[in-house]
């Protein structure tokens, strides 16, 4: 498995950069309009917390984007993250030989 050589961002630095401060919107106004807990979002933009499946499909219907979308940032910066954490370790775990093929 071969991980990423960068660090992606934190969907909630996204979030506030791309979406949020551009616009003009406020931590308490994008809460509201999710209808959701303002430190749930605070928590969110500042790498505190990340997104869920359900906070994905709300954040696409707020900002015109797909859940998939904020999905694969999370999958990203999370696989990043952890191949850093693992470090060697994970390059020192070989492969079984044995892998079942599929009936055809």
């Amino acid at each position: 498995m071969t991980l990423r050589q960068y660090n992606p961002p934190h969907p909630g630095e996204v979030l506030w950069g791309l979406d949020m401060q551009p616009a003009g919107l406020t931590i308490n106004a994008v809460a509201e309009r999710l209808g959701v807990d303002r430190k749930t979002i605070s928590r969110i933009i500042n790498g505190h917390a990340g997104i869920t499946a359900e906070m994905s499909i709300l954040l696409g219907k707020a900002f015109n984007t797909t859940p998939d979308l904020w999905l694969t940032m999370q999958r990203n910066f999370d696989l990043w993250q952890a191949g850093q954490r693992l470090g060697k370790r994970a390059d020192k775990v070989k492969p079984f030989e044995h892998r079942l093929q599929p009936d055809i």
